[in-house]
């Protein structure tokens, strides 16, 4: 036992992305209420539960995205490698933090040009170097999105005649030119069909080793499949939080039970 409380403290003792006590208000309207988790370094953590429940403004606070919004309101705090991110009141920094932080939402949002000058415009607004090496960059990040082999003959063509699951790749291979820390997917594979979506897991599944990821799914085989952890989400409160495995095969309340077995 004393062996396994130290993995357990180990674990704890590990979050890189750290939320306590978050409350999101949109003007009077309790969006997310006091809630708390650790997410680890290097894993895919898996937001689940109805929808309206929180979990996409969950999502969309890690980068500050809910900022945008003027109603917008956040108590608590969520921290990266201990620091609270909402104590950071320079917009500059405010847009170093956003660099460290890739989102992917549930539509594929590619630009209306080239393959090649979506994957290049991101990366020429934060970085000046030459053509050559960005080009280099964005060839290595559509092989990590596992797309360059389907594109490689086509970069110069618009980026518009791609399927859905490619544009979704596309826009992920997009987001990784900037080297991101940190990955927020708000559904990416609802729109796509099973076999676009299986090649967007095996892809986050390699990703998870070069960055941390927290995807909001409805898809629960989907949350099974591929995720560390996950968090259920219920009514703007975090109901119930761990390992995947546990969340799904041996679930602490009544809800999560019901949710899981699709009985909710």
């Amino acid at each position: 036992m004393a062996a396994e409380d130290e993995i357990i403290a180990e674990e704890i003792n590990s979050a890189y992305i750290s939320m306590k006590g978050v409350s999101c208000f949109y003007g009077k309207n309790n969006a997310v209420k006091g809630a708390s988790l650790d997410i680890p370094k290097n894993s895919i953590y898996a937001f689940i539960g109805p929808s309206g429940c929180g979990k996409t403004t969950m999502l969309r606070s890690i980068n500050r995205m809910n900022d945008l919004v003027k109603s917008f309101r956040l108590d608590g705090s969520i921290e990266i490698e201990g620091e609270n991110i909402y104590s950071i009141k320079s917009a500059s920094k405010v847009m170093s933090l956003r660099k460290r932080i890739g989102m992917i939402f549930q539509q594929p949002n590619p630009l209306p040009t080239s393959i090649m000058k979506n994957m290049l415009l991101p990366i020429r607004e934060h970085y000046n170097g030459k053509r050559g090496q960005f080009r280099e960059t964005a060839v290595e990040k559509l092989k990590t999105a596992a797309l360059y082999e389907e594109v490689e003959d086509r970069l110069d063509k618009t980026a518009l005649s791609l399927s859905g699951g490619q544009q979704q790749r596309l826009c992920i291979a997009r987001a990784l030119m900037l080297e991101p820390e940190i990955m927020l997917f708000d559904e990416p594979c609802s729109a796509l069909d099973p076999i676009a979506t299986l090649k967007i897991e095996d892809m986050l599944l390699e990703l998870k080793k070069e960055c941390t990821i927290i995807i909001v799914t409805h898809n629960m085989e989907q949350a099974r499949r591929i995720s560390d952890y996950t968090a259920f989400f219920y009514e703007g409160e975090v109901i119930e939080s761990g390992k995947t495995y546990d969340m799904f095969y041996d679930p602490q309340t009544e809800l999560l039970d019901k949710y899981v077995r699709g009985k909710f």
